[in-house]
């Protein structure tokens, strides 16, 4: 069976910070409507790396994108691309390091800010450039795409939690607050989206530490959450995702062909 997809990707967001702050999320999963699992990033933890994984299932020491200022189109086959080659319709408002790696490099904002290209990998974009752009601006662009366009499988990207981690550090009160207002703005869409028939996945790429950073081995650094909402879904408590499976499991949900692997025991 074939669904819509909704990636969502919390930049920064620390696995113990979404289980303890995020409470409209996890009212769905004490409503067995959700499931929550921990997922431990690939190395390094940084984030253009880790985007490249989470789309195209390619760890970082293979894919060549190994930290930050590696800024090139990728080389490898993401989920927009297989979704586009499938006939299902692409769509991002997300960082504008994600167009970089699959739509154009550099990114120039004049022309890329709004990218409306249906021969594109991310058919329709709206792409920001600045670590505080509000996480509610950016969640409304998304829904702005997903109303116009309806694409079939929708990114959506925003940084403030990330961004209060490299301002405050994980301990802090800003860093959680940014996960509770993050938690706030999705009670906004989340019902909406599943009521259309979207799957909808909430992840991140990495998380923080105390040194208002990340790029080791710390837990804090490495496990992120996995959020899964829809009836394309086990929501088996035993299953164990891996984020170099993301990619594949999403292209298994939208019903196109790829090469990724997959979390079998993920899908219903």
């Amino acid at each position: 069976m074939k669904h819509n997809v909704i990636l969502v990707l919390l930049d920064g967001l620390n696995h113990q910070v979404a289980h303890h702050a995020m409470g409209h999320l996890h009212a769905y999963v004490e409503a067995d409507r959700a499931a929550l699992y921990r997922l431990e990033c690939e190395l390094p933890a940084l984030s253009r790396p880790l985007y490249e994984c989470i789309l195209t299932g390619v760890p970082p020491i293979d894919s060549g994108i190994v930290h930050n200022q590696v800024s090139r189109l990728s080389n490898q086959r993401s989920i927009f691309h297989y979704a586009r080659e499938g006939g299902v319709n692409t769509a991002a408002a997300a960082y504008h390091w994600v167009s970089e790696l699959y739509n154009r490099t550099p990114f120039d904002p004049v022309r890329d800010r709004h990218t409306h290209a249906p021969k594109l990998p991310i058919q329709h974009g709206l792409f920001y450039y600045a670590d505080h752009y509000p996480d509610s601006h950016l969640f409304a662009d998304a829904e702005y795409l997903r109303r116009k366009y309806r694409p079939g499988f929708l990114l959506v990207h925003p940084m403030n939690i990330d961004d209060a981690g490299h301002r405050h550090g994980l301990d802090s009160s800003q860093y959680r607050n940014s996960a509770r207002s993050a938690d706030i703005l999705l009670a906004d869409y989340l019902a909406t989206w599943l009521a259309e028939g979207y799957q909808v996945l909430v992840t991140a790429d990495h998380g923080m530490n105390n040194d208002r950073s990340h790029n080791g081995l710390l837990p804090e650094e490495r496990d992120v959450p996995l959020f899964v909402f829809g009836d394309g879904f086990s929501l088996d408590p035993n299953a164990k995702p891996q984020q170099t499976e993301l990619c594949g499991t999403i292209c298994q949900l939208l019903g196109v062909a790829h090469d990724k692997p997959v979390c079998r025991e993920l899908l219903s």
